[in-house]
């Protein structure tokens, strides 16, 4: 039998997992799809309950990890298999070549050398990376990555010469490995939804449509504008903005599920706006708000106070364009003010749901429902947003709970 504890996902949920396991004696090994440790806590500004920047949790973690040689991590890597049993799984896992040495630290050189760019996937698209790049600000492992896969090696070479020596390995391969555990906690987290899919809200097709966590990076001092809501068309501040609630959540057509963490986190977004301009004026489209928690309701009906900040309730049904340029239009049926209602606003922003990530990317050997989040079975405990929709706080709730019931796994099976 196996006394090790497998954490696939390395965001706020599995890193919390990881760091309680190992500080009980237990080894632990975390497998991150991404190239850098922080999960989607790492892209916000700010998260709740404090509204405090994402290195105020993540580096107390980083820094857990770092002391305890009982972790094990492993970026850049996929779980391709799962079988075996409680107290014996075997988990196979593809481990892809970051193009880079520990001490690449620093690529300033090498990307004034690259040539092509790429849409920066951190940020959403709103600006470029070069084929060599550090993931974000924060990243951990403070490690440079080489787009292998989709440069030429012309490129790569110009890249290697313009680097210091010892800092570029482009023979780097993907590796298979494969690790016997006794427990595996799946803390794979979530995606945004995808906006595109919801035809009548029309992202793609107005520039000024966003979604909620581009606003999360464009309010990132570290983000695409340095830490400016603009509109995408011009660069400029809007004066008015709407919020599209629930969009695509609580819609049998797409997510079903509330996923819980929309409304807040739209009010905090209104925070933002609201310090960086006084006179910018928001509304709020929702079918009902929900502050789960003492805590959150006071943060709610603090925002209700404010005379800029106007609530409708009513579904938003179309976007249509503008009367000034640049502008549109949010279509809604006012239930409380009554009749139809043409908002015009210079952004709108969808607060798109919190879909799990085994929806699209399943791992064999892990059992799903309908919605896509994971089955809990003995030996196998989800936590965190692969649980259910939850905010940062409930996650790593839910992450010390799993951590616990990893452990208790492994002493039943040693028993």
């Amino acid at each position: 039998m196996s006394e090790s504890i497998l954490v696939i996902g390395g965001g706020f949920s599995g890193l919390t997992a990881a760091v309680e396991a190992a500080e009980m004696g237990y080894e632990v090994f975390i497998v991150e799809k991404e190239a850098y440790l922080g999960g989607r806590v790492a892209q916000l500004n700010k998260y709740f309950p404090k509204l405090c920047p994402p290195t105020c949790g993540l580096e107390i973690n980083f820094k857990r990890i770092q002391t305890n040689p009982k972790i094990t991590y492993y970026t850049l890597a996929d779980v391709e298999s799962i079988s075996g049993n409680p107290g014996n799984f075997s988990v196979s896992i593809r481990v892809n070549p970051r193009g880079t040495t520990p001490q690449c630290t620093n690529c300033k050189a090498g990307e004034a050398a690259a040539t092509s760019e790429v849409p920066n996937e951190f940020n959403f698209g709103m600006d470029t990376r070069k084929a060599i790049y550090m993931p974000h600000p924060m990243a951990f492992p403070n490690q440079c990555v080489l787009d292998l896969a989709n440069t030429s090696p012309d490129e790569i070479e110009a890249i290697k010469a313009a680097m210091p020596a010892g800092h570029i390995d482009q023979e780097q391969q993907a590796e298979t490995i494969t690790l016997n555990v006794g427990a595996i906690v799946v803390a794979t987290g979530w995606k945004p939804y995808d906006a595109e899919k919801i035809d009548n809200l029309k992202i793609g097709q107005f520039d000024n449509v966003v979604t909620n966590m581009m606003v999360e990076r464009m309010a990132s001092p570290s983000g695409p504008t340095g830490g400016k809501v603009v509109r995408p068309s011009d660069k400029e501040e809007p004066k008015t903005v709407g919020f599209v609630q629930c969009a695509g959540s609580r819609d049998v057509n797409h997510l079903a599920f509330c996923s819980q963490i929309c409304c807040m986190a739209t009010l905090k977004q209104v925070t933002y706006l609201r310090e960086q301009n006084p006179d910018i004026e928001a509304y709020i489209f929702y079918i009902d708000m929900r502050a789960p928690g003492a805590r959150y309701e006071k943060f709610y009906e603090k925002i209700k106070q404010d005379d800029k900040v106007h609530f409708i309730k009513g579904k938003v049904a179309d976007i249509i364009p503008g009367d000034a340029p640049g502008s549109v239009k949010l279509v809604a049926e006012d239930t409380l003010g009554g009749g139809r209602i043409e908002q015009e606003v210079e952004l709108a922003v969808l607060a798109t749901g919190m879909q799990p990530v085994g929806a699209e990317s399943p791992i064999p050997g892990i059992e799903y429902d309908a919605d896509g989040f994971v089955v809990p079975k003995e030996g196998i405990i989800p936590c965190g947003c692969s649980k259910r929709p939850a905010d940062v706080v409930s996650s790593a709730q839910s992450a010390t709970a799993a951590a616990l019931k990893a452990v208790q796994t492994l002493v039943r099976r040693a028993g």
